[in-house]
């Protein structure tokens, strides 16, 4: 409908969306609602990939070990470097690709990847999501299912919800604290593992004083050099949910699968490029009954992690993330392994570090 409730001509509409598309001098500069909402979506429905030329085939770097820490039964890492024919970005200041409506709340494991028809949408740092299936996801804890309560394993239902709540803390504290982001140690994050597993604190200590695979504390915590990349904006987007089970000994065991999506730029002024880099972790983590286990009141010892990287760097490990820019994406060598859809949570951790197989980098379908 235009002004007054007058009826325009579908083919008036088709004109004004072409010329409108094309910049024709004289289009309107302030179209309808409808207008627009066609108009936007006549886009979407439209776009095409764009293809990245002169880049080589970027890495992706994986590896995989088991470390025997007290409680700890496994963990496990595994780095995608991103594709260079796919690299978009990191961080956000909320906004996604320009107004997709946002996802329900992640209640149980897809059964199939998210749709790629916009990944060549480019990200800006003004929407830094852009291009990525992170444009509808949640931000910070509220792209995080949390589940309903009940009594389990020696603890009534509040403490249960308690549980949970601190296991959601933690993930605040260890994936989306600002300070940990730029790099700070996530002391709140340490704060809530049991001071009594020896050889975790012990691994934890090594990983901040001397990373490496085997001590890298990126398994837990996302952290990233901020002298060499800065945020772009103050979202991340997340998906994923927290589940949980009676464990061993009667204590409640929290299972923790998210997928953390961070936009940055470097860090020197005037920088606009935005890459993202992608991370899904999977923590498992036992409330324990202070009557069986010793630990600490508000504590939880930790069962298994792995964690599932995109563009977080394939080089020797540094204890910080260090996404790839253009320039870095040219000098890589080609890929090794093989594809990954870092959005793909289809699959379970386990099926995806199976299928990635020994150390090496691959490739990610999609960034």
């Amino acid at each position: 409908m235009g002004k007054g409730g007058e009826s325009i001509p579908d083919e008036e509409w088709e004109r004004f969306l072409r010329e409108a598309e094309a910049g024709v001098e004289g289009a309107p500069e302030e179209p309808s609602a409808r207008a627009r909402m066609v108009a936007r979506r006549l886009r979407e429905e439209s776009g095409r990939p764009e293809p990245w030329r002169g880049h080589p085939p970027a890495r992706r770097q994986r590896g995989k070990g088991w470390y025997a820490f007290g409680l700890l039964v496994a963990a496990a890492l595994l780095v995608v470097a991103l594709d260079p024919a796919l690299v978009a970005g990191w961080f956000g200041g909320g906004g996604g690709d320009g107004g997709s409506a946002p996802l329900a709340v992640e209640s149980k494991r897809p059964d199939q990847p998210p749709p790629t028809e916009a990944a060549a949408r480019r990200p800006t740092v003004g929407q830094p999501f852009r291009g990525s299936p992170a444009a509808q996801w949640g931000d910070g804890t509220a792209g995080i299912g949390l589940p309903e309560a009940r009594a389990t394993g020696w603890m009534d239902k509040g403490q249960v919800a308690q549980a949970l709540e601190k296991s959601r803390d933690f993930l605040v504290a260890s994936s989306l604290d600002p300070g940990v982001l730029r790099g700070e140690r996530p002391r709140k994050a340490i704060a809530l593992i049991n001071p009594h597993q020896r050889d975790v604190q012990d691994y934890l200590a090594t990983a901040f004083r001397a990373p490496s695979r085997e001590n890298d504390p990126l398994l837990l915590f996302s952290r990233f050099d901020r002298t060499k990349v800065r945020l772009a904006g103050d979202v991340v987007k997340t998906r994923g949910r927290i589940t949980y089970r009676e464990g061993k000994r009667g204590a409640v065991e929290v299972t923790t699968d998210v997928t953390y999506v961070y936009p940055a730029v470097r860090a020197a002024a005037g920088s606009d490029e935005v890459v993202r880099t992608i991370v899904r972790r999977e923590v498992v983590m036992s409330w324990d009954d202070p009557a069986k286990v010793i630990t600490e009141p508000g504590t939880f010892s930790l069962v298994s992690y792995k964690a599932d990287t995109t563009n977080g760097g394939c080089a020797t490990p540094t204890g910080y993330f260090t996404p790839e820019f253009g320039a870095e994406r040219a000098a890589s060598h080609p890929a090794d392994g093989a594809e990954v859809d870092p959005y793909d949570r289809s699959k379970s951790m386990e099926t995806r570090m199976r299928e990635a197989g020994g150390a090496g980098c691959g490739t990610a379908t999609r960034s």
